[in-house]
């Protein structure tokens, strides 16, 4: 099962489009804002990152609701492949529920909700352990849909042009985007086609205080309802591939009642029926 897990995680990750706001501070007295200082360098970055967002869809991209894909994920260890891949069926609803099904039979289902995670099996429901809800939360802070929409609008957000690149044998311009709290992501934008080719962002280890770098790569673009949608997504942890995943379907803006979300509720995944 922990494999099913691993990709799991993996799938959920790239699906995000959001996360669910933050809790209040306890003071209420809030910290004055750090508005990032605009400079030559800075809008240089900001009309990149733009000109990709106008490329991957423009309003069609930042407006997405939901994302229903299906296709097939590979996990990793060290480097290298872990099992023959796995089924799966996932299901994201703005800005922070998500379904994944699991095998041919879509017997093992996954739900996260806000901060918590559930697996179901025919076993029943049991809570996700807390270092999988740790890394599933931080790669949904860091998806590439919630820094675009969030991140980049936020006037305390530094941008850094940091100049021509190659990625993934690509030429590319790398822009780094850094937050009030000093949380950063890098983007690797193709310089002809203007789509993202790659993200990386870093996290320390609160037991062992190490560095970790998670690396993001996209490929096989297609057009779908307007987005350009990278069909095959490939993850990264410290330089070595972590997992694959492999699209053969694509939905935005589906409906999805919240009952698909509920780990109490009877779900047909066939019909979207739902019985309390």
């Amino acid at each position: 099962m922990r494999t099913l897990l691993t990709i799991l995680l993996i799938l959920i990750g790239t699906a995000a489009f959001g996360q669910a706001d933050a809790p209040p501070p306890q003071s209420t007295v809030a910290p004055p804002a750090r508005i990032a200082p605009e400079t030559a360098n800075s809008r240089k970055a900001r009309a990149l990152l733009e000109q990709m967002i106008q490329t991957l869809g423009g309003p069609a991209y930042l407006n997405i609701s939901t994302i229903e894909t299906q296709g097939r994920g590979y996990a990793y260890h060290l480097g290298n492949p872990e099992g023959g891949g796995i089924e799966f069926w996932s299901f994201y609803k703005y800005p922070d529920k998500s379904r994944v099904e699991l095998t041919k039979q879509r017997d093992v289902v996954d739900i996260y909700n806000g901060d918590k995670g559930f697996e179901k099996t025919y076993k029943g429901v049991a809570l996700m352990e807390a270092d999988q809800v740790r890394a599933y939360i931080r790669l949904r802070d860091h998806a590439l849909d919630l820094v675009l929409r969030k991140w980049l609008p936020d006037p305390t957000t530094a941008l850094f042009y940091n100049g021509p690149a190659v990625a993934e044998q690509k030429p590319c311009e790398s822009v780094t985007l850094f937050t009030a709290t000093n949380d950063a992501v890098t983007i690797y934008i193709d310089r002809n086609k203007h789509l993202p080719v790659k993200k990386t962002f870093e996290w320390r280890d609160p037991v062992d205080n190490l560095k970790n770098v998670e690396g993001e790569v996209y490929d096989n673009w297609k057009l779908v309802q307007g987005v350009w949608t990278p069909y095959i997504v490939m993850r990264s942890h410290n330089g070595d591939t972590s997992s694959e995943r492999f699209l053969t379907g694509v939905k935005y803006n589906t409906e999805m009642p919240d009952a698909m979300f509920d780990v109490n509720t009877t779900y047909n995944p066939y019909t979207r029926s739902a019985q309390q």
